[in-house]
């Protein structure tokens, strides 16, 4: 086979691949919509109903005013003023219906169009949040945040208006070329032959529009991803003086916005013209060949001006339904991109048929596991660990080793990819929820805050606490004097990130609502990192009594913090190289021992 041959096929497979990834993508965007519908089914009949009918009740007008002139205004020269009447308070009535059904179906669609979002946002919420540690891990913040903001707002103008613009558009144009063959036939096929220059203008418009509005989505995305990146590290922005880099970077990006937003302008600028030169043209064309028609006495004067009247309002709806491909492209990528998440697999899955641990020791084992983040980078090569109940084992070891990939396995944020984790002999992947999260807690170095008190994000690790005891778990990891030094004591608001206290104080507070939980294993991963030389030492000795009685994990680079272990593992490239007590480990001449004499040289 030739290599033309061979990259054609290749080619083509590629083709095949793309169309069925994009028939499978729509698939998915039609099962989220159809699910989303479903619920609404009946409303969402009653609302089409009503719309027919009122866009029918705005229709009628014309050939009521046509009948007016041509039979009423007769009748009246002779004193019969029923025809004249009765054409004028059909047009009343027919007029005040169609106001009344189209304030029904405003009010309906927007009911179903906010039904569908609280719906939508909601799945969206409780996906991300289901989703496990991976997912987050690899998926940016701004990307998350752009699912909830601009993709949703994105499907709101298109069930807000733009599905009322194609459904009342078509639907208007149908019965009005539909009224006008009734009137006359003649005027109908003019409007007809309109319509080759209008589609091929429609056409132009939209294969134009579709392109520039997905650059227009791609340039939207990165101005929203560049903005959350910013204020998520502005700490680092800080830091590192970045703002005048910042400020060129997002400046290119708003350029490139803006230009895309002026060609879309642009192809606005012909489309409108063209729209309004078309239905110019048709009007004058049906009213001169109407003209000629009434004159030799073919056609009436009524249905001359009704023909007129049809004719100029068919071209009403076009620009709203032009607008509609727009709105509809903008939100069928959101609904794709909500989809995926939506459909996203857990990494992490609950178990099917999951094993409850009412009482649990605290006996942590690893049996031959492998892991690897990715296949091609492996972490733990082969790993077999015991860790006995009410052990307090610290890890050490340079970046990388594994420490925190062990903690995440632990605390089953990750599971492995060969072998078994298991807590007092049940595998964790079998393990109830509930219980896993209830008997082993993980603090790490970020002591994350949530808006709220003091006492409410301590309370997180127990939420029908006390306020005994939360101040207790305070007391006993040395945070209630600080905390009694804030404006309102535990009653204080952290605000967000908890910028009212220090880091090391946010992380006294995560240490207090980590003992409040009370687990049977706390991982602590570098939590003690943020702490000064005094609040760690007041924490080291709360840990020495709250650890007593349960199974602790310690990852940490200050030796200090060692000293409370009861055993020591040095790890390197996902395997333990040293395993003993603090002391022999330091009396020894291996890895930990170099670690602990460069710490103490460090002191000096």
């Amino acid at each position: 086979m030739s290599t033309a041959t061979v990259l054609g096929v290749e080619g083509e497979e590629r083709n095949d691949f793309t169309k069925q990834e994009s028939r499978q993508i729509r698939a998915r965007s039609l099962r989220l919509l159809g699910s989303l519908l479903a619920p609404l089914k009946l409303r969402v009949i009653l609302t089409m109903l009503i719309v027919v009918v009122s866009t029918a009740a705005q229709i009628v007008g014309p050939i009521l005013i046509a009948y007016g002139i041509d039979s009423g205004l007769p009748a009246l020269l002779k004193q019969d003023w029923i025809p004249l009447a009765m054409a004028g308070v059909a047009y009343l009535l027919s007029g005040i219906a169609g106001a009344a059904l189209i304030a029904w179906y405003t009010v309906l669609s927007a009911r179903i169009s906010q039904a569908i979002l609280i719906d939508l946002r909601k799945r969206v919420f409780l996906q991300t949040q289901r989703l496990s540690l991976e997912f987050h891990e690899s998926y940016t913040s701004g990307r998350i945040i752009s699912r909830q903001t601009s993709d949703l707002d994105s499907i709101r103008e298109l069930l807000d208006s733009g599905i009322n613009q194609l459904v009342q558009g078509f639907l208007y144009m149908l019965f009005i070329t539909i009224a006008l063959f009734t009137l006359d036939w003649v005027s109908g096929v003019v409007l007809l032959c309109s319509l080759v220059p209008l589609y091929f203008l429609t056409r132009w418009f939209q294969r134009r529009s579709q392109r520039l509005f997905r650059i227009s989505r791609v340039a939207s995305a990165k101005v929203i991803v560049q903005f959350v990146e910013t204020m998520t590290g502005i700490r680092a922005v800080k830091a590192f003086r970045k703002e005048k880099r910042n400020e060129k970077e997002f400046g290119t990006l708003v350029e490139e916005y803006r230009d895309v937003n002026n060609k879309t302008i642009q192809l606005f600028g012909i489309f409108d013209p063209g729209l309004v030169m078309i239905g110019n043209v048709t009007v004058g064309v049906v009213l001169l060949i109407g003209g000629f028609r009434v004159a030799e006495g073919q056609l009436a004067i009524g249905a001359l001006l009704g023909v007129l009247l049809y004719t100029r309002r068919f071209f009403d709806p076009m620009e709203e339904m032009a607008m509609f491909y727009n709105s509809y492209q903008s939100a069928a990528a959101a609904l794709e991109k909500i989809s995926g998440v939506l459909e996203e697999a857990q990494s992490v899955p609950d178990p099917a048929h999951p094993v409850d641990l009412w009482e649990s020791a605290g006996h942590v084992r690893f049996d031959g596991v492998r892991f690897a983040y990715k296949e091609d980078r492996v972490i733990l090569p082969d790993f077999s660990l015991d860790i006995p109940a009410g052990q307090t084992i610290a890890l050490v070891g340079s970046t990388g080793a594994g420490k925190s990939t062990l903690a995440k396995l632990i605390s089953r944020f990750y599971d492995p990819t060969v072998g078994e984790v298991t807590l007092d002999g049940v595998d964790l992947r079998s393990l109830h929820p509930k219980d896993l999260r209830r008997a082993i807690v993980m603090v790490t170095q970020e002591a994350y805050l949530f808006s709220g008190s003091v006492a409410d994000n301590i309370a997180i690790g127990k939420p029908d606490a006390t306020l005994e005891e939360i101040t207790a778990a305070a007391r006993a990891v040395g945070a209630d004097e600080f905390i009694q030094g804030l404006p309102n004591g535990y009653d204080t608001d952290v605000n967000k990130r908890g910028g009212r206290v220090s880091a090391g104080q946010r992380q006294l507070i995560s240490f207090a609502r980590a003992f409040l939980a009370n687990p049977t294993v706390l991982i602590l991963d570098e939590a003690t990192s943020s702490l000064d030389i005094p609040s760690e030492r007041l924490v080291q000795q709360a840990l020495q009594t709250l650890l007593a009685d349960r199974t602790a994990v310690i990852i940490a680079h200050r030796l200090s913090t060692v000293a409370i272990a009861d055993r020591v593992l040095v790890m390197e490239h996902g395997m333990i190289v040293e395993d003993g007590t603090p002391d022999d480990l330091i009396a020894g001449t291996g890895r930990f021992a170099q670690l602990h004499a460069a710490w103490r040289d460090s002191l000096v």
